[in-house]
């Protein structure tokens, strides 16, 4: 537990379907008040995912699954060598604030990058993680989520060392202009353990910003 949340690190990947219906699950179990919240860190099979936004014409090539999933979004990519974080909080008491919480989030995964010495940032107009790669701005890292109950589901995918080649059967995120990149392209040897203990060292930060949200509600 760090911050009174439940954390969890899987060292297979898991399926995405099975890991949605188990996050699906687990937020009732929160709204319900039965369990603990809960950051979820994992990995997956290669799957290309549908959010609510998703356009069909930015399907380009379905070489994997594709699943459609309530996250606000488009298209993007999961799959081996990509960090996944599926963050269940309850904001009912940390601030009824869905665009605080997704800026915060952003945030998170930013300070956490930084303390692996990649220096990203977020950009006006553009939900996600950003960096540059040989002086163009790239995305390193992709933000989407759902709210229910005021639980939040889904979360962040941060790419360390995937097959950047996949993201080619999309337009990721339905932003034909942008690369993609990741930490293995940016010449960064690090790996799942040294992001995750980044993400821990970073949480209270995170946490805090939606407490001082809850506060300036009441």
């Amino acid at each position: 537990m760090i911050d009174g949340v439940e954390w969890r690190i899987e060292s297979e990947p898991v399926d995405y379907e099975v890991a949605a219906t188990a996050m699906a699950a687990r937020a009732a179990a929160i709204a319900e008040g039965s369990a603990p919240e809960l950051v979820w860190l994992l990995e997956h099979p290669p799957v290309y995912t549908a959010g609510t936004s998703a356009n069909p014409a930015e399907l380009i090539d379905p070489r994997f699954p594709v699943h459609a999933t309530g996250r606000g979004g488009r298209y993007t990519y999961h799959g081996p060598g990509q960090r996944i974080g599926y963050v269940m909080l309850d904001l009912g008491k940390r601030g009824r604030d869905v665009r605080c919480f997704v800026h915060a989030m952003e945030q998170w995964v930013v300070a956490a990058l930084a303390n692996l010495d990649i220096a990203a940032f977020t950009a006006p107009g553009r939900v996600g993680i950003w960096t540059m790669d040989h002086g163009a701005e790239a995305k390193i890292g992709a933000i989407g989520v759902r709210v229910k109950r005021w639980v939040t589901l889904h979360g962040f995918a941060v790419n360390m060392h995937p097959e950047l080649g996949h993201f080619e059967g999309i337009i990721p995120c339905g932003l034909p202009d942008f690369a993609v990149t990741s930490a293995k392209k940016l010449g960064k040897t690090v790996d799942f353990s040294a992001l995750d203990a980044a993400l821990a060292l970073e949480f209270a930060h995170f946490v805090q910003r939606l407490s001082l949200q809850s506060q300036n509600e009441a």
